[in-house]
C-alpha cells in the first residue's frame, strides 16, 4: 500500500520536495531510524535505487529518540511505510515492537530492517550478509579468524561465520575487546575463543576484522585496533602469507588507519563499503523484489572519496 508525504518532511540533505500531489499519493515512503543520523549515507544508497530503477520509493532519515521508539513503530502501522532501515541504539529494543522477528536476526538479537509480510510488520537482520557478501569468493575453510569488538557487528560477523557449510567453515574464530571481558558472553554463546586483548598480535590468523568503532570518523579516526608491525614481530617472516587479509567494518573513512597499515604490510583489505552496500542491498531486496543497481554503489563510492 501507498502513503503520501507529510508535508513537513523532506529529502535529508536535499532541497524541500516541490508539491505534488499525484505523486505524493503513489510514493511509498521508507528511511533509516536512529538516533542521532546525520552522517547516514543510507537515504543516498536507496534513494539512487529507486530512481535508477524508476521505482516510485523516497527513502528519508527519521531521527527517534529511544523513549519514542514505541511510537514510531506505531506510525510505522499506522501509515503503512514501506519499510524501514534501524540502526544504534534502536536495533535490540525493537524486536518486541514487531509481530515477527526472523530466526537469524533472534540468533544475533538484533534488527536492522522493517518490512511487511502480508499485513504482519516484521523484522530481519541483513548485517549479516551485509557481512559476509565480501567474503563470499574467499576460502576461508579451516582458517583461522581473528574478530575484534563485541558490539552488533561483531554479533552479525560471528553469526555469519558461524554459519558457514561445512565445506567453508573457518578454524578457530579468535574474539577479544580492550575490556577483555565484553566479548565473553557473545564467545559463549558462539563458540570463538575468547582471548586478552594483549594476546591478539599472537594469533596467525588468515583474517584480522575489526567491527570496533576505532578508525571511525572523528574523534577515534586516528585510532586503530591493530599494529601490523607488531605482528609480523610476533608471528614472523611468513606473517603476511599468514594473516593474508584484513576487513574493516567502518566505512567512513573508506581508508582508515587499520587498512592503510595492513596495505603497507603486504595485506588484501576489504573496507567497511563492502559490508555497508551488502546490508543495504539485502534491504532493497525485502521491500522492492530487486538489487540494488551499480548507481547506488557508485554514488556511495563518490560520496565516501569526497570526504
Amino acid at each position: 500500500m501507498n502513503a503520501s508525504i507529510p508535508s513537513d518532511i523532506s529529502s535529508s540533505g536535499s532541497k524541500p520536495l516541490q508539491a505534488d500531489p499525484q505523486a505524493a499519493a503513489e510514493t511509498v515512503l521508507y528511511g533509516v531510524t536512529g538516533w542521532p543520523l546525520a552522517q547516514s549515507l543510507s537515504p543516498l544508497l536507496h534513494n539512487t535505487g529507486f530512481r535508477t530503477l524508476g521505482l516510485p520509493g523516497l527513502y528519508l532519515r527519521w531521527e527517534i529518540p529511544p523513549q519514542r521508539l514505541p511510537a514510531f513503530v506505531d506510525s510505522v502501522r499506522t501509515l503503512r511505510l514501506g519499510g524501514c532501515s534501524v540502526t544504534i541504539p534502536h536495533k535490540v529494543a525493537l524486536l518486541p515492537l514487531l509481530d515477527e522477528v526472523s530466526p537469524l536476526a533472534r540468533q544475533v538479537g538484533a534488527v536492522n530492517t522493517i518490512y511487511w509480510h502480508g499485513d504482519k510488520l516484521c523484522g530481519e537482520n541483513t548485517d549479516v550478509a551485509g557481512f559476509m557478501a565480501p567474503l563470499a569468493h574467499e576460502d576461508l575453510h579451516g582458517a583461522d579468524i581473528l574478530l575484534l569488538g563485541a558490539g552488533g557487528a561483531a554479533r552479525a560477523a560471528a553469526a555469519g561465520l558461524m554459519s558457514l557449510a561445512a565445506d567453508r567453515r573457518p578454524g578457530k574464530v579468535f574474539i577479544s575487546t580492550p575490556s577483555d571481558s565484553s566479548h565473553l558472553p557473545l564467545a559463549e554463546e558462539f563458540e570463538l575463543h575468547p582471548i586478552l586483548w594483549a594476546q591478539r598480535h599472537d594469533i596467525p590468523a588468515r583474517l584480522v576484522v575489526n567491527t570496533t568503532p576505532l578508525g571511525m570518523r572523528g574523534k577515534a579516526e586516528d585510532e586503530t585496533p591493530y599494529l601490523f608491525d607488531l605482528a609480523d614481530k610476533k608471528i614472523g617472516n611468513n606473517a603476511a602469507e599468514t594473516t593474508t587479509l584484513a576487513y574493516d567494518i567502518v566505512y567512513n573513512p573508506l581508508e582508515t588507519l587499520f587498512l592503510r597499515d595492513a596495505a603497507r604490510h603486504g595485506r588484501r583489505c576489504l573496507s567497511g563499503m563492502d559490508m555497508f552496500f551488502g546490508q543495504g542491498d539485502a534491504q532493497f531486496r525485502l521491500w522492492t523484489g530487486q538489487n540494488l543497481p551499480i548507481e547506488s554503489r557508485r554514488a556511495l563510492e563518490a560520496a565516501l572519496n569526497s570526504n
